[in-house]
């Protein structure tokens, strides 16, 4: 039983520092960090804001689009096509999960 939960724990830690990788590469840490604002919200403020909300898809949806308004003036530029759809939804997910 040990072993099973330290093979769940390390699957966990790899996704996730996988799916920050992700991130660094499609370029969102330049504006995003995990746990404080740069130019746009931390992730983990994006999480408590959206928690035990249905929001991956409006999410996913602005990402892609871009948008301004919601976490101030400064706008976030679309993200499609540059990032693909997949992994603009894997890191949607990621996000949620901070």
């Amino acid at each position: 039983m040990k072993l099973l939960f330290a093979l769940m724990l390390l699957g966990t830690t790899i996704t996730a520092n996988a799916n920050q990788a992700l991130a660094q590469k499609s370029g969102c840490l330049a504006c995003h960090a995990v746990d404080h604002k740069i130019l746009g919200p931390a992730y983990k403020d994006v999480a408590k804001k959206y928690k035990g909300q249905d929001v991956e898809a409006k999410l996913v949806a602005k990402v892609k689009a871009g948008g301004s308004g919601v976490w101030g003036p400064i706008p976030m530029p679309p993200m499609s096509p540059q990032i693909k759809d997949e992994d603009i939804k894997t890191l949607v997910k990621w996000v949620l999960t901070q």
